[in-house]
């Protein structure tokens, strides 16, 4: 199936931009993985960097230094990149993928610049990925959170709008102008077990893909993330099999995710399923 003859999918010729930032966005760092993982994938190449000195406090997000292989000392400072790619699809989408730390001062300004390279790339839909820490077991399937503001979104993909209030990151108000500019915006969060939440959260970046997956219509190769999502999940069970206390929680967990969910999967969902493995299997066939 191509994105075109799929009515769930952004039409092939319309420019995406995702976002994801570490930080307050991002237990687990599960979103900020699934764009690392994008951009290896898909072999992006910078095309902005905004200036760390106006948007970070280098007591929170410090620099790092290492000696590179030429023998040379360098400074990496903490910052935001906006890269593109033009990846193994079908059509003439290209694809905008904004990583980075979530700034310390001036969000506005700092959105603003974000949404102005956003302009000059012509994007005009915003994918915003996060995660968040959980009560959910890690014997399930993780939790994901897909909303929109907008109508026509909420329509062509069955979505909801969201319903929270209260404190947020860059990623909430990064939506909220970019919706001021006529930009699509389409929140995707996962959750993440709250007693695992050191990263990597392998399982919880493939729940990221997934969704992503669903929206542009194009498989993404996985690589070695499901190997990496089964030993996370070894981890985890060895972590409840040597503490009463987890396993007793996450027994509770399980009941109380069986009994508010489906007793099997509806036809649509393992469909939609068995079609994103046929197109896993075809990339790594090296099919068109």
């Amino acid at each position: 199936m191509t994105p075109d003859s799929d009515p769930a999918a952004l039409a092939a010729d319309q420019s995406v931009m995702i976002a994801a930032f570490e930080g307050w966005n991002d237990a687990g760092s599960a979103a900020s993985s699934a764009l690392d993982h994008l951009a290896r994938s898909w072999n992006a190449r910078e095309y902005a960097t905004l200036d760390p000195e106006e948007y970070h406090d280098f007591q929170v997000s410090r620099p790092s230094i290492q000696t590179v292989p030429s023998g040379e000392r360098v400074v990496s400072w903490p910052g935001t990149v906006i890269s593109t790619a033009n990846g193994p699809w079908v059509g003439d989408r290209e694809i905008a993928l904004v990583r980075g730390i979530e700034p310390s001062m001036r969000w506005r300004r700092f959105c603003g610049e974000v949404l102005d390279y956003a302009e000059d790339l012509d994007i005009k839909t915003l994918i915003a990925c996060g995660a968040l820490l959980v009560d959910a077991p890690h014997t399930r399937p993780l939790p994901t959170f897909v909303t929109s503001e907008d109508a026509a979104a909420r329509e062509a993909f069955d979505l909801e709008r969201s319903d929270y209030e209260g404190p947020t990151g860059v990623l909430g108000v990064l939506g909220h102008e970019a919706a001021l500019r006529g930009i699509t915006v389409i929140s995707v969060w996962v959750g993440v077990p709250h007693y695992i939440a050191h990263p990597p959260s392998p399982k919880a970046t493939i729940s990221i893909l997934s969704q992503l997956e669903r929206f542009l219509g194009e498989p993404i190769e996985l690589g070695e993330l499901p190997d990496e999502a089964e030993a996370w999940q070894h981890g985890a069970d060895e972590l409840m099999d040597d503490d009463d206390e987890i396993a007793a929680h996450v027994e509770q967990l399980e009941a109380v995710m069986d009994e508010t969910s489906l007793p099997e999967a509806s036809g649509d969902a393992i469909a939609a399923e068995f079609e994103k493995f046929l197109r896993r299997r075809d990339l790594g066939n090296g099919k068109a």
